[in-house]
Parts: C-alpha cells; sequence; structure tokens
C-alpha cells in the first residue's frame, strides 16, 4: 500500500462512514480532460457560482487569471464547493493571462475561448475526442482578453434566441459545463484520473474534512 494511500486511510478514522464513501464514490466522477479558466472575473456572486457548477459537473481544476481583479468567492454562495477543487491561481506574473495559457498548453490542453467569433461553433458541436480542453471565460462586461482571442484554438458559443446578448457567466460556464462532460462520458475518451491521481485527491478531501491534520498526519508518521 502507498503512503498517500496509508495516509488516507489514517485520516478516514476521523471522519464519517458515509463522507468515505462518498469521497470514494465522488473520486470516480473526477476529471481534468475538460478544465475552466476564468480571466479577471470580479464579481464575488459569479466567482461564487462558477466554482459550484465546476464542483458539481466534477471537473477538478479551476484556473483563474487575475490581472486587474482578484477573484474572490462569496462563501454565502459557494457553499464549500471551492474546498474540494484544485484552484491554480496567476497572479505573481507580468502577463497573467500568456503564463495560464502556455501552462495549460504545456499540460496538452486546448485553448477553448466562449466568445462569438467569426470561426466560432455551437458548444454541441465542439470536438470532444480531439484533445483536453481548457475552456476560458472573460470577464462580465468585455468577455475575454484580446490576448485570449489570439491564443485561443478554437471558439464556442451558447445558441440563444432571445433579445438579450447574453447569459450570465455563471450560466454559461454551467451549460457548457453540461453538454461538455455529458458527451465526455459518452465517448471513448480516457477521462477519469489516473489512479495515482485518486489516490492523492481523496487524501486532499480528507485533510480538508478533520481538524489539524497536520497533528494527526504526525501521529500516523510517528506509528510507521
Amino acid at each position: 500500500m502507498s503512503d498517500t494511500k496509508e495516509r488516507y486511510e489514517y485520516l478516514c478514522q476521523f471522519i464519517s462512514e458515509s463522507r468515505k464513501e462518498k469521497f470514494e464514490r465522488n473520486v470516480l466522477e473526477r476529471t481534468r480532460y475538460i478544465t475552466l479558466v476564468v480571466e479577471d472575473i470580479y464579481q464575488a456572486h459569479n466567482a461564487s457560482a462558477v466554482l459550484r457548477s465546476v464542483e458539481c459537473m466534477g471537473i477538478q481544476d479551476v484556473h483563474v487569471i487575475e490581472n486587474r481583479n482578484k477573484y474572490t468567492p462569496n462563501p454565502d454562495v459557494v457553499m464549500g464547493a471551492d474546498k474540494w477543487l484544485n484552484i491554480h491561481r496567476y497572479n505573481g506574473h507580468e502577463n497573467n493571462t500568456i503564463a495560464c495559457i502556455r501552462e495549460l498548453k504545456k499540460q496538452g490542453y486546448r485553448i477553448v475561448a466562449t466568445t462569438p467569433h467569426t470561426k466560432d461553433c455551437l458548444i454541441e458541436d465542439l470536438p470532444i475526442e480531439s484533445g483536453k480542453i481548457a475552456l476560458v471565460f472573460g470577464t462580465e462586461i468585455d468577455g475575454i482578453s484580446e490576448l485570449v482571442k489570439q491564443e485561443a484554438d478554437e471558439f464556442v458559443k451558447i445558441p440563444m434566441v432571445g433579445f438579450t446578448e447574453s447569459y450570465n457567466i455563471s450560466v454559461s460556464a454551467a451549460i457548457c459545463l453540461y453538454e461538455l462532460t455529458k458527451r465526455m462520458k459518452k465517448s471513448n475518451v480516457a477521462w477519469r484520473l489516473s489512479e495515482q491521481e485518486q489516490e492523492q485527491l481523496k487524501l486532499d478531501w480528507v485533510r480538508a474534512s478533520v481538524q489539524r491534520p497536520d497533528l494527526l498526519e504526525k501521529e500516523f508518521e510517528a506509528k510507521q
């Protein structure tokens, strides 16, 4: 048994059996095949609602670009969703947007920008099996930056039939992620986390569920 798995089993003594069962069940539905990128979102309600949608859809990673605006979720709206996610913040670079995009491309993601564009496609027509997807959303008013438009590999839009110009960003994210994850799970792509990733994620989750996990892990190490 790996050290990660042993630590997880040890810490599970301090949570309920139902919580452990939820870890074991939910980790099988987590994916990094699709990830979400948000650029300069500034409204706390939107920031929080996006995280809730991401977590509920089983997307594990969120990449947050903070150029002008700090990403500050509202705890009353996020409802603890951020505790179960890996949130990667880009705020210490000369250009945080390009730093994020380069990192995602290095990891093999296609940069898919959400915006009406001459070369866009509807979200239901975006190919799933062409490679991992990093779905990028921009600010509430201006949308994605010109830099994202220049660096994007593909563009998608959500069909609309009303007079309003666009959906709220949290609604847009939920619609896109529902459509993509539904088709992803019906496809032949290897979308689940590796066994090693699942073990690490469960350990992260149980650490977030107990009080003073550092002390408990010291106890674990002393018994080895």
